[in-house]
């Protein structure tokens, strides 16, 4: 006979740490842009732009210790020994210092357990003599060697944890399918029944089929086979005229495109514009995946020339020592779109900047760092006369104000018949959400 002993659970500190939480606390570390190709020097700014992002499991404790600290998690033992305090007792100083990076540990392997994390690059041991624990020492050494990624399943769960701050911020919990003016055949009926056309969905009204055959006269009555049959069969012969669907609420598709800027001015002056631009193209990417499973977004990125990036990607992407090629960037986005067979089409654009590259037929990258160059706002200014031409809006979110931007900007507008918004790291993802959920709600034609 098979016996089950019960024992009495005792609670650890790993139990009361939200993993999803502390996900979502973590998002601006996860999500770091860094500067690809480490300090770069500019002739008229000197060096700018930091090394890129720290993805090492070191770094990764670090700001997990951070987040558990900010949290209000850790013991008040734990805290003292963070701030350099002792307790009197070596012994229980280093039991406390165990306890912490077990703690650690512990939280880093439960995110790779449960499909957060991968880890790459088995770590290499120093020389026998070096110590273990404390700076310097093997333990530390080891987690700067293995370097973490985000999984697929982590980057859909910052882009939902995005979405939801989105929604609290401006007053919305839930959002269904793009609604507009327009009718169409389905399976809810919104309004009267109409003839049916070839390619309605064949959702019959059959009192009103029936009704118009028998107006018609198509109603015979035929012979009984049975004579002992009171009621000969009737019979109705319906013919297309007749046929009567039911309309429906026409439910709009959109496919988008997000062009984010990674020159380098999105992380100069001491401000990282890119990585806020990063989130709000995951939250879009789980509103669209959950909600608007019709539709589709794309990622491109446009610097010194363009391209488009899967969103398994997006985490890594990074700004550089580049200029911006914004008639590039809406050239590829345009090619993109066209192959699209949605009923909306529209280029989310994010930047900073002027436009102060170009590609010339040969292929080589013209460039004037002082932007507004007439050549290049000429190529510009005729892509988005392309993109308008091809039914394409442009909506521009702008992260900056300068005078000579603001008139750049008002052109595109003009031309494209779309919309500007200048905002800031802190509203740009209202303001698109806004922008993208009012823009749902009709046809753009």
């Amino acid at each position: 006979m098979r016996y089950t002993t019960y024992s009495k659970y005792l609670p650890q500190l790993l139990d009361a740490i939200n993993l999803e939480d502390l996900l979502d606390q973590l998002s601006d570390f996860l999500l770091q842009s860094g500067f690809a190709g480490g300090p770069f020097y500019h002739p008229y700014w000197g060096q700018f732009g930091e090394d890129e992002g720290d993805r090492s499991l070191e770094a990764l404790k670090q700001a997990i210790m951070q987040a558990l600290m900010e949290s209000g998690k850790l013991t008040p033992e734990m805290l003292q020994a963070l701030r350099g305090e002792s307790t009197g007792d070596p012994q229980r100083d280093a039991e406390i210092q165990q306890q912490l990076a077990d703690l650690i540990d512990k939280v880093i392997e439960r995110l790779v357990e449960q499909g957060y994390l991968t880890t790459t690059q088995a770590p290499q041991m120093p020389e026998s003599h070096q110590q273990v624990f404390g700076p310097g020492g093997q333990a530390q050494t080891a987690a700067q060697q293995v370097q973490f990624n985000l999984t697929d399943k982590a980057l859909d769960f910052l882009g939902y944890r995005a979405l939801r701050h989105l929604l609290g911020s401006i007053g919305k919990s839930s959002f269904g399918a793009h609604e507009t003016a327009h009718l169409a055949t389905g399976v809810e009926a919104d309004a009267v029944s109409k003839p049916y056309e070839y390619g309605d969905t064949m959702n019959l009204d059959v009192p009103a089929t029936l009704s118009h055959a028998i107006a018609r006269g198509a109603v015979r009555r035929g012979e009984s086979a049975d004579r002992r049959t009171a009621e000969p069969p009737i019979t109705i012969d319906l013919d297309y005229p007749d046929l009567m669907v039911h309309q429906a609420e026409y439910r709009s598709s959109a496919a988008t495109v997000l062009m984010l800027d990674c020159s380098h001015s999105m992380i100069l002056y001491g401000e990282d514009r890119f990585t806020p631009a990063k989130k709000v193209a995951l939250a879009l990417t789980h509103l669209i995946r959950t909600q608007f499973p019709g539709d589709s977004i794309r990622v491109v990125l446009f610097h010194d020339t363009a391209e488009e990036i899967p969103l398994a990607k997006l985490a890594h992407a990074q700004v550089g020592p580049y200029h911006t090629n914004t008639a590039e960037g809406l050239r590829l986005s345009r090619r993109i779109l066209q192959s699209q067979k949605k009923d909306m089409r529209q280029i989310i654009m994010i930047t900073d900047g002027k436009p102060s590259a170009l590609t010339l037929p040969d292929g080589r990258v013209y460039v004037n760092s002082m932007g507004l160059d007439p050549k290049i706002l000429k190529e510009t200014y005729r892509e988005v006369a392309i993109c308008k031409r091809s039914g394409i809006m442009i909506n521009t979110f702008m992260l900056a104000r300068e005078r000579m931007l603001v008139e750049f900007v008002k052109r595109v507008c003009e031309i494209a018949r779309g919309k500007a918004y200048f905002t800031n790291t802190m509203t740009l993802g209202e303001y698109i959400l806004m922008d993208f959920m009012h823009r749902k709600t009709r046809r753009v034609g």
